[in-house]
């Protein structure tokens, strides 16, 4: 909202320094500070207010080592997190811009679906919360939606050279202009709109969804959405179901979000400049630059929540927040047609939730053959694997944040070695 006003004030009287808004670093700054003042200001009072109206968690007895310190400890603190990333959004971002609609849909979507599960816990005296059907539904639901505005809305497009996409299945060629070179020569741009993505390690970026389809039969790339739009259902669910499995430890998914939030923010950065998607050979997507102030947003309200969730965790952010984190990553990554490179990006998401997966089947198995059911892992997700080897709590989540920054710079390097 304050860009429209400054941009106001800029044009009709000429005040100085109202300009500055125009800039996408400056507001990407203010959003940083403004969500962590919110954090810190925000989420000491409704902490005060949850532990009088004893909206506590419920700790479930796993014998794990410092448990009975957890007993108590307030709950539903996402909403500290979903308020520091939109506001900010709000007060910075442009708001005609449809990539900031999708993450602010995305943000109160699957906050809601938290907020609903956390609610029926503490208030309903359901340990279980919300139903798992009614989880996922709230997932596909979202993704559904971000599926159909990528596919169909007019803003959703990319930007490319028009000797570049001799061979790839467009969906709709939405203009063409021509753009001087430095060297005074002329290129033929075009606006387009079609299901394409990076793909990781391979020099070629057009990777179409639609030309994969083709390599089927002739005809098979007008049906690439029957393949593009379940599979972003699968990526929005499958990384909110990754966070929410990662919120185990004071200051896990917390930390491990930001990282990614970093990167992402990176990414709107570099794909919405010309200059530096062309030099990466990324897609240049017009208008995602804005995604940067939603980043340094969301960015500032995980550090922010930080303050109170770092060991020992004086509020937990429950569903209310993991859910949320994991659905504004997934929404995001397809946003920037970067969804490919979420396993590598989101590996500690990953390695939680395969962890699970893994001890389940094989004590399903091991159960039905031997009549017993043995288990990989002491305990899953991965995190309590180690508690239950004797390591210190920080000490997990501190390896965790080291592995998520580090794939987080091999996710920036598949840019480059291709």
């Amino acid at each position: 909202m304050l860009y429209y006003l400054f941009e106001y004030l800029d044009k009709a009287i000429d005040l100085s320094g109202a300009g500055v808004f125009r800039y996408i670093s400056f507001r990407a700054a203010m959003a940083v500070i403004v969500a962590l003042v919110i954090s810190l200001l925000f989420g000491g009072r409704w902490i005060s207010f949850l532990k009088k109206q004893q909206i506590k968690e419920s700790v479930r007895d796993l014998g794990l080592a410092g448990e009975n310190l957890k007993q108590g400890t307030p709950t539903m603190g996402g909403l500290i997190i979903l308020t520091a990333i939109l506001l900010p959004t709000l007060l910075f971002a442009r708001l005609d811009n449809i990539y900031v609609l999708v993450l602010l849909l995305a943000t109160v979507w699957m906050g809601l679906v938290g907020f609903l599960d956390d609610y029926i816990k503490v208030f309903k005296g359901r340990k279980a919360g919300l139903a798992g059907r009614f989880k996922i539904i709230g997932q596909i639901g979202l993704g559904l939606i971000v599926g159909l505005i990528m596919w169909h809305h007019d803003e959703v497009k990319v930007r490319a050279e028009a000797q570049d996409l001799q061979g790839l299945a467009i969906q709709e060629e939405l203009r063409t202009f021509q753009v001087s070179n430095p060297d005074g020569s002329i290129k033929q741009m075009v606006d387009f709109k079609a299901p394409v993505t990076t793909i990781p390690l391979i020099k070629q970026w057009d990777g179409s969804y639609g030309t994969l389809l083709g390599l089927f039969g002739k005809g098979l790339e007008q049906y690439a959405w029957l393949l593009y739009i379940p599979l972003v259902i699968i990526i929005i669910t499958a990384v909110s179901n990754g966070a929410n499995m990662t919120d185990g430890l004071d200051g896990l998914a917390t930390g491990v979000s930001g990282i990614i939030g970093v990167t992402l923010g990176v990414f709107a950065y570099v794909s919405g400049n010309s200059i530096a998607a062309n030099y990466l050979n990324i897609h240049h997507l017009p208008g995602v630059g804005e995604l940067v102030i939603f980043s340094a947003a969301f960015t500032g309200a995980c550090i922010g929540f930080l303050w109170f969730n770092a060991y020992p965790a004086k509020v937990f952010m429950g569903d209310t927040g993991s859910l949320a984190l994991g659905g504004i990553i997934g929404a995001m990554a397809i946003v920037l047609r970067k969804e490919l490179l979420l396993p590598i990006l989101c590996g500690v998401f990953l390695i939680e939730n395969v962890s699970v997966m893994l001890q389940v089947g094989y004590f399903k198995y091991t159960k039905r053959k031997f009549g017993v059911g043995k288990r990989i892992f002491r305990m899953a997700p991965l995190h309590h694997h180690y508690q239950k080897m004797g390591m210190h709590e920080s000490k997990i989540v501190t390896r965790f944040w080291i592995v998520g920054i580090l794939l987080a710079i091999l996710t920036f390097t598949t840019l480059k070695i291709r």
